[in-house]
């Protein structure tokens, strides 16, 4: 009987307007904010499951204790494209769930390049040296209450910094959950 009405609701759901889209989104413009960082995005669909998102970020960064005169803190921008594969968008459409602005988990791989020429801070002369990050990721986004949504990423990728005095590379983390808005 369960099954039943579960076929017959689907069936229906189209006529009541409630259809679920099995595909990724066309366009996404939004804002998001977590503990570390603000997120301006937009995110694009390339084909059915996959999406472009391109994002500018500001960071926060805090430093102070014993090895320092003063506490401090700084915030710095970052550009990221990160190419997105919705992997269950599909199934989530047809259990019923809520699909709306790409509401589904995915993998993606970011590059991230942070500049070294903007840093708002209240330590003077603080400049970082240019940055860029490729970070294979694995995150879900939901949606809430018609346009907000939260989204988790983690992943560990390879970093490089290049600056006339100094140049190094290693492991970069990426860890992040962010409730934001679509427009």
């Amino acid at each position: 009987m369960k099954k039943q009405f579960y076929l017959i609701a689907l069936a229906l759901s189209p006529l009541l307007g409630k259809a679920q889209n099995s595909n990724v989104e066309k366009n996404i413009t939004g804002i998001q904010v977590g503990l570390f960082g603000v997120d301006l995005y937009n995110e694009i669909k390339i084909f059915d499951k996959t999406t472009l998102r391109a994002e500018l970020s500001l960071f926060p960064a805090i430093w102070g204790g014993d090895l320092y005169a003063k506490t401090g803190f700084a915030f710095y921008p970052a550009l990221t494209i990160e190419p997105k594969y919705y992997y269950n968008i599909s199934k989530r459409s047809e259990n019923g769930k809520n699909t709306k602005n790409n509401s589904a988990n995915y993998f993606g791989l970011q590059v991230r390049y942070i500049p070294d020429w903007f840093v708002i801070s209240n330590t003077k002369n603080l400049s970082l040296a240019n940055q860029i990050n490729f970070i294979p990721t694995y995150g879900f986004r939901r949606n809430f209450s018609n346009n907000f949504n939260y989204e988790f990423k983690a992943g560990i990728g390879y970093g490089a910094t290049f600056a006339n005095y100094y140049n190094t590379s290693g492991a970069v983390l990426d860890l992040s959950f962010k409730i934001g808005y679509d427009f």
